[in-house]
């Protein structure tokens, strides 16, 4: 089997892990891929977002299907070009892809599905916008519309902290398009959870259920991010729950997307709060996502091999009836940062992993190779280090002393990503 693999980054350096853990000989190429992707695929030097080269690659190439891993290609129509050439992709389309591209768009079609989330106003004008924030009390959270890197969300406890959000957005473009709509949303409370289910459209493949940290540093604190780290399994993700989140969210919301002719196939996040109330949804992603990824795959026991699921989906197939998913251990995946990260990442410094780490998968997102051969940081987040256990603390341990002893300069990491769990095995013991 031939894959080619689009993007460059931590999730994608899980992706091409866990293809070819299910299947060796699956040959891999990826577009542009990484020094960690390198070493189990062949990197292209062909951008994410070109889609008329990655067309060629894929037909020169004689590709099985092709995967996506980031969501400005989906975004772009990708999947839409490839089909019209016949080539089998995994991923939805431009049309599907708005339930991430668009939160507004997300937002009409749960109120229209009845799928539960937070009330929320859009606007496009300043003044509309602090209006609603007015209405819908405080806190209240300010999010764009648009595709923001994962940086689009402000949570505000105050008025004039909300009206700073709104004018930064609306007026200040500090999200530049992302940011032209802007909801208005209530703040929910609880405690989150990250979904990634597989998908031909009708049927639905939940992988291990993760928590995402997305603040930068320790307790939750400081400015949000695409994600400090993740871990799967989430003890309060019941089969009563996934039961309750596949029957009440996922499939009303593929139900919904396929009525208005935008059939969703590929991977759906759902990111939820889990409020005294049941799951809410929070947002939606059209694609896996980074940081869960890194923690998810490693530990999910597929009754079907990874590259067979995907393929067949890609083909437009339905999916395995029998196809579960359970985990095997814990993961915990801690992200290591450049300094600078959020706003302004420096690059260029270099990389040190030592040669013996045990028990963990160190996935690559931003990094390079220098003019001399030197693997260095070329990116915001520049690792996520797995640590693998069959315990949660064991998993944890072996994660953050791997953080500890990579080196680059000015590294920034959350040393308590699982802090929940932590606490409800410590209460439980």
């Amino acid at each position: 089997m031939r894959v080619l693999l689009v993007g460059g980054g931590g999730r994608e350096h899980a992706l091409a892990w866990r293809l070819a853990q299910d299947d060796p000989n699956v040959q891999i190429i990826a577009a542009p891929g990484n020094p960690g992707i390198a070493e189990l695929a062949e990197c292209v030097a062909v951008s994410a977002t070109d889609v008329d080269a990655l067309l060629r690659l894929a037909r020169e190439r004689r590709v099985d299907f092709t995967i996506v891993g980031p969501e400005a290609p989906l975004a772009g129509g990708i999947v839409d070009r490839f089909r019209a050439e016949q080539l089998p992709i995994f991923g939805p389309t431009r049309a599907a892809a708005e339930i991430e591209t668009s939160k507004a768009f997300a937002k009409v079609l749960m109120r229209e599905a009845k799928v539960p989330t937070a009330r929320a106003i859009m606007a496009t004008e300043p003044d509309r916008a602090k209006g609603a924030a007015r209405a819908l009390g405080l806190p209240i959270v300010i999010k764009a519309s648009g595709l923001a890197a994962g940086k689009g969300v402000i949570v505000c406890e105050s008025l004039p902290e909300a009206e700073r959000a709104i004018d930064d957005m609306l007026v200040g473009h500090a999200f530049g398009v992302a940011g032209q709509e802007v909801l208005v949303e209530e703040f929910m409370s609880g405690e989150e959870l990250s979904v990634l289910a597989i998908t031909d459209g009708k049927n639905v493949l939940p992988l291990v259920p993760a928590q995402d940290h997305k603040r930068l540093l320790d307790g939750d604190r400081g400015p949000n991010t695409g994600g400090m780290g993740a871990y799967a399994p989430v003890a309060i993700s019941t089969e009563t729950l996934m039961r309750q989140v596949v029957d009440e969210i996922f499939a009303p919301t593929l139900a919904a997307l396929e009525a208005r002719d935008r059939k969703f196939t590929g991977v759906l996040y759902a990111g939820l709060m889990l409020t005294a109330d049941g799951p809410r949804v929070v947002e939606f992603n059209c694609r896996f996502g980074d940081p869960e990824t890194q923690a998810v795959l490693p530990i999910a026991q597929l009754s079907h091999s990874f590259p067979e699921i995907l393929a067949s989906v890609s083909r437009g197939e339905a999916l395995p009836r029998d196809a579960t998913c359970t985990a095997r251990g814990v993961a915990v995946s801690t992200v290591l940062a450049a300094p600078g990260y959020p706003e302004k990442p420096r690059s260029g410094s270099p990389v040190r992993i030592p040669p013996d780490l045990s028990d963990v998968l160190v996935f690559h997102a931003g990094t390079a190779r220098d003019d001399q051969g030197r693997l260095v940081t070329a990116g915001g987040r520049v690792l996520a280090v797995t640590g693998l256990g069959e315990s949660f603390s064991d998993a944890q341990r072996h994660s953050l002393e791997a953080a500890r002893r990579i080196e680059f300069e000015g590294k920034q990491f959350r040393s308590d990503v699982g802090w929940r769990e932590l606490a409800r095995h410590a209460g439980a013991s």
